[in-house]
């Protein structure tokens, strides 16, 4: 569990830094780009409640 975090952190300041310049100076291609950063934080949320559920099993 301790190494998804580090994944999370980086997935999610790529995904606040194309919101970013996607909502506020409109630029189409880091729209793209924080899309694709939310679809790797759902796989990285769902590995992470994999995890948790079974480190809580133990």
């Amino acid at each position: 569990m301790n190494e998804l975090m580090p994944q999370i952190n980086e997935q999610l300041e790529v995904f606040k830094q194309n919101f970013t310049a996607y909502s506020e100076k409109g630029n189409k291609a880091a729209g793209a780009r924080a899309r694709k950063a939310s679809l790797e934080l759902t796989k990285l949320f769902k590995e992470f409640r994999k995890v948790s559920i079974e480190e809580g099993k133990k």
